[in-house]
Formats: C-alpha cells, structure tokens, sequence
C-alpha cells in the first residue's frame, strides 16, 4: 500500500516526530487527513511500517537461504537482518522507533515479541542443521547461540543507524563471520 510506503520513506528520511500523518500523507500524494480512515493514529501506521519491515525482511530471508543449509544458510539469514545496505538501514530507522513506542505499547511489544520468536525459530532450525553436518563444534548450548545472535543483529541495527561511519558493511559483515567461525571450534 502506497501509505505505509510513504510512511517508510518519510521515518527513514526524517524521524518518527518530524513524520507527521500530514507529512506523510503528503508523501504518499493525498491531501491533510486522508489516512484518517486507514490509520487512525499515527502508532497505528508506525504498527502497519513495522509489518511492512518485517515482511519485507522475512521475503529476504527465504529468498538467501533457498538453497543453503547450516552455517551457510545462517550467515545468509543473519545477512538480511543487518543494516548492510540503502533499504536495511532504512528498515532500521524504522524499527528503532518502533521499539521505543512498544516499550509503553503492548500491541507494538506483542507484535517485535512475534516477531523475535519467529527470528528465534529459524536461526535454531540453521543452527541445529549446522550442528547436524559437524560445521558447528562449540559446547555452547544453542539457546545461549541464538540469544546471541538476536541481541547483535538488533544491536547493530541501533549502532548502524547511530554511527553509518563507524558500523559499515563491511564491520557488521566481518562481526558476523567472526562470531560463526567461533561456533566452528569445540
């Protein structure tokens, strides 16, 4: 839908406070109050971008896996969560928002909670393949891996947006090799 569009456009570009419903109306080519029967607050859109996001990332990831298994198919998973390019980075200047309004918002929490679990399933299903194949030797228990793994990927989606200078492609590609290569030693 060309709102919620507009709405990532607008979030990344300016901020959650400078992006109001008038601005991203605007945006998307309608006139002041138009999102009005879409959106009734402008939480509602931030919970509609968020979806957004989260389906866009989820595409992502089922299209760089195909094909992959094990470490190779969770390197290629844990890819499309960082903030590596244009549209990722954008995606972060969304969700970091987002998660400061599910603090105080129990709808927005339960949706970043669906989300997560569903983040946490996959990683596991990549993890225990790669177990499987001999690829992952570490006595770490794979619940202790995957946490891990969650908290550096959002991590690096804050200090990404934070600092683009210092938490490049290439610094959040190498941290992510780094880590799974130690997964590879007992």
């Amino acid at each position: 839908m060309e709102i919620i569009a507009a709405a990532c456009r607008t979030i990344a570009r300016t901020g959650w406070d400078s992006a109001t419903m008038a601005v991203i109306a605007a945006e998307a080519g309608y006139a002041n109050g138009a999102l009005k029967p879409y959106f009734s607050t402008k939480d509602d859109l931030l919970a509609a971008a968020f979806d957004h996001v989260y389906a866009q990332t989820g595409r992502r990831m089922a299209a760089a896996t195909i094909g992959k298994h094990g470490l190779a198919a969770l390197r290629a998973y844990c890819r499309e969560i960082l903030p590596l390019n244009d549209t990722t980075r954008d995606e972060a200047r969304i969700l970091v928002p987002f998660w400061h309004k599910g603090l105080t918002t129990a709808h927005l929490a339960a949706r970043h909670e669906h989300a997560i679990r569903e983040f946490r399933t996959q990683l596991q299903h990549h993890l225990t393949e790669a177990r499987d194949a001999g690829q992952v030797r570490t006595p770490i228990p794979d619940h202790d891996i995957v946490g891990h793994l969650i908290t550096a990927l959002l991590g690096a989606q804050i200090t990404a947006t934070l600092m683009p200078h210092l938490e490049t492609a290439h610094t959040l590609t190498a941290q992510l090799d780094s880590f799974l290569n130690l997964l590879t030693h007992p």
